[in-house]
């Protein structure tokens, strides 16, 4: 069998191609694995657990296996007791399967069900669920390794900074049974890379504003503070 001659142009071309292809597997295939860990970008957030993915997946991408369980989406459940309720929030806040079919948006409309029926902190607060969640662009690309997260709640509490804002507030300010719970825990997410399973886990810790008894029944929520920016 002839060596080919490296040194005449067209050997040196077809080297210089494979070459290319090679390299841009390999950084493919890096971005890919650090984009399901890591996760998307949420805008602003400073010291956000959800980092820049930039990856071009392409035909890198591994093939999802078809569920047979039918896909539903997570539901806050209603409560009376406020920690209660802020640990339901939360827990909904954080599941999300990315194989389910469904997008952000329809994530975003499970906890937004649970707003102030006033509506005055609807429009807030639908901005602020936004942050916790991928991106549309991003959220497509996690879809191909099947990226799901929840989370596991370790501490619930009133934070001193409450404490503070309720005696400086003039009388009518907040609505009776307003409060505010710091929640510290860990965000866990799983996927496939190479048709294995690869997990991440990242502790978080954030702020849910709610309001309760008197002013309503059960429980509804306000806002949420930034994400890693909480109320100490």
């Amino acid at each position: 069998m002839k060596t080919p001659d490296l040194s005449a142009p067209r050997s040196r071309h077809r080297l210089i191609a494979a070459l290319a292809a090679l390299v841009t597997v390999l950084v493919l295939a890096g971005v890919g694995v650090y984009g399901l860990i890591t996760g998307p970008p949420t805008s602003n957030q400073p010291g956000t657990a959800q980092d820049q993915d930039g990856s071009e997946l392409g035909a890198t991408a591994p093939s999802v296996p078809a569920s047979t369980a039918t896909p539903r989406l997570p539901t806050v459940r209603v409560a009376a007791d406020p920690e209660t309720f802020a640990r339901n929030v939360a827990t909904a806040l954080f599941a999300w399967d990315t194989a389910s079919g469904f997008m952000p948006l329809d994530y975003t409309s499970v906890v937004l069900a649970v707003g102030d029926p006033s509506g005055a902190e609807q429009a807030g607060l639908a901005s602020d669920i936004a942050t916790y969640l991928p991106n549309r662009d991003a959220w497509i690309e996690l879809r191909h390794y099947a990226t799901a997260q929840h989370l596991t709640i370790d501490e619930v509490f009133v934070p001193d900074a409450w404490d503070a804002a309720l005696e400086q507030a003039q009388p009518g300010q907040l609505a009776e049974g307003t409060i505010a719970y710091t929640i510290e825990g860990t965000r866990h997410r799983t996927g496939l890379w190479n048709d294995e399973t690869v997990t991440s886990e990242h502790p978080v810790a954030f702020t849910v504003f709610l309001v309760c008894a008197p002013t309503y029944d059960t429980c509804h929520l306000l806002r949420l503070s930034q994400l890693d920016n909480p109320l100490r």
